[in-house]
């Protein structure tokens, strides 16, 4: 038997067949965030609103993610992660088919925002995987190869969400609320794989859900996000939208100090003292600015008319969907050679080297941003990166938790990821309206400015760029199987951990 073969025995394995209904559920999640890409054009003239306001149907889902996920995720830990992926898969189906049928901006703004709960399946299942397999010899590394495979299914997801998004909005254009419903149908199938084939997880941990916590924490995204509408509305030049966003972001201070102090907290910022953990955070961040926030931005720029506004790519919503599938397919590469690379080099450097692509791609952008060709190549490089780090983040996560705070590390994970994400999209939508091209007739455009876009890209690649410095101070041994990588996994003293 070859290497790979005892492999994908041991991975076939956990859980008698875990990962295999995980494949599905997090393909449809790939379904969700691909599939509405191509179409971003589409609904601001089906809701009869700005490109850049597009931005807020995704700071808005960001928003109620990073509030969302610690708290199913604290839920998961509590009463099992199973019971909690089965709520969120329920209450994604309902957003869903509430979509199709909005009429209203405002209708339409809080349903994207609740399907947006999918950001907390990804670190519920890695929670159960690494659960299951803690029985095995080497847990960490078990849990690295069954995220890289449920991490592929969720960009050959977001492939085929892409590309079927973009032909049934061709062939359906007439039907907009139909090709807004047929993803549902998939949650629906998630809801019935998780309640009938998933098995619960076993440990459990003391405590209860900190709700002062998510209410402060809701308060701090809130003012945040709503200085930055107020920029938005009234133009940058006016400083008090300003001021309450960096309220917002003071906010941050007391909040911290609230969580520290709370021997049960929502966001448990203790986590962070492990000398491997506070760098994969710290990655997830800034790697959110360019995963969740730029997706917005990419499409419209590729609808954008060249020859009515100077810059663009001028396509159709059938060729912007070819677009996203090549950058997602670049994800699904770099996600699948997570492992193997990994295995020959170490998990550590293959972060840095994935966030290096990440920052080279989207600055590549801003000298090739003149052609199909040119963009695409640029986001191929960005994607491959990219894939490597979605998979790797939650694994990197769970290895350094001590046991029964999986599901708060890879929580934590990607509650950072959305914040990142969530305040990239607001920032973004500021930039891409400030100097909004004017039409011949006086008449504002539609499109987002080319100095807008210029900034997002310079931002993503900056931002990826302090990742790779960042993830430098790990230690070497961080996320392997080596004995002496436990060491690293102790957050706090004995005294402060939870059974």
């Amino acid at each position: 038997m070859t290497g790979t073969d005892r492999a994908s025995g041991r991975i076939a394995g956990i859980g008698g067949g875990l990962v295999g209904f995980l494949v599905f559920v997090e393909f449809t999640s790939g379904v969700l965030q691909g599939y509405y890409i191509p179409l971003l054009t589409d609904v601001a003239r089906h809701l009869d609103i700005h490109d850049a306001d597009v931005n807020w149907l995704e700071a808005a889902q960001l928003m109620l993610s990073a509030i969302a996920v610690p708290i199913l995720a604290k839920l998961g830990d509590l009463h099992g992660h199973r019971r909690m992926l089965l709520v969120s898969a329920a209450l994604v189906a309902a957003a869903t088919v509430v979509l199709a049928f909005a009429q209203s901006f405002p209708v339409f703004l809080l349903a994207w925002a609740v399907q947006g709960i999918y950001a907390a399946w990804l670190p519920l299942q890695v929670a159960l995987i690494y659960n299951r397999s803690r029985g095995l010899a080497d847990p960490a590394a078990q849990t690295r190869r069954a995220t890289g495979l449920i991490v592929a299914a969720l960009q050959f997801g977001a492939i085929v969400g892409a590309l079927g998004g973009g032909q049934v909005g061709s062939v359906l254009a007439d039907q907009f609320w139909l090709v807004l419903l047929v993803p549902g149908l998939l949650v629906v199938g998630v809801c019935a794989v998780v309640a009938l084939r998933v098995p619960e997880s076993v440990d459990r941990q003391a405590g209860s859900v900190d709700a002062t916590g998510a209410a402060l924490l809701s308060v701090v995204l809130l003012v945040i996000t709503g200085g930055l509408t107020f920029v938005r509305i009234n133009g940058a030049g006016e400083a008090w939208p300003w001021l309450v966003t960096a309220l917002g972001l003071l906010l941050v201070i007391p909040f911290v100090r609230y969580e520290l102090g709370r021997p049960d907290p929502l966001v448990d910022f203790r986590v962070l003292r492990s000398p491997s953990m506070w760098p994969v955070q710290l990655t997830a961040g800034l790697f959110g600015i360019s995963v969740l926030g730029a997706q917005g931005p990419l499409s419209t720029f590729a609808r954008t008319d060249p020859d009515e506004y100077g810059y663009g790519l001028g396509l159709s919503t059938s060729m912007v969907s070819i677009v996203i599938g090549g950058y997602v397919i670049s994800m699904l590469i770099g996600a699948s050679q997570f492992s193997r690379i990994s295995a020959r080099t170490s998990p550590r450097t293959t972060l840095i080297g994935a966030a290096l692509l990440v920052g080279a791609g989207y600055l590549l952008l801003v000298p090739l941003h003149g052609s199909l060709p040119q963009v695409l190549a640029c986001m191929v490089v960005a994607g491959l990166g990219s894939g490597a780090l979605v998979a790797a983040l939650p694994a990197a996560a769970a290895a350094a938790a001590p046991a029964g705070r999986t599901g708060v590390a890879t929580g934590l994970t990607n509650t950072t990821k959305v914040l990142g994400g969530s305040f990239a999209s607001a920032t973004f939508a500021v930039a891409l309206v400030a100097g909004a091209p004017t039409m011949v007739d006086g008449s504002e455009g539609t499109a987002g400015s080319l100095g807008g876009y210029i900034t997002v890209w310079v931002v993503c690649g900056v931002t990826a760029l302090l990742a790779a410095v960042a993830l430098v101070v790990v230690p070497r041994l961080a996320f392997s199987d080596d004995p002496a990588a436990a060491d690293l996994r102790s957050v706090a003293p004995a005294t402060e951990l939870r059974p």
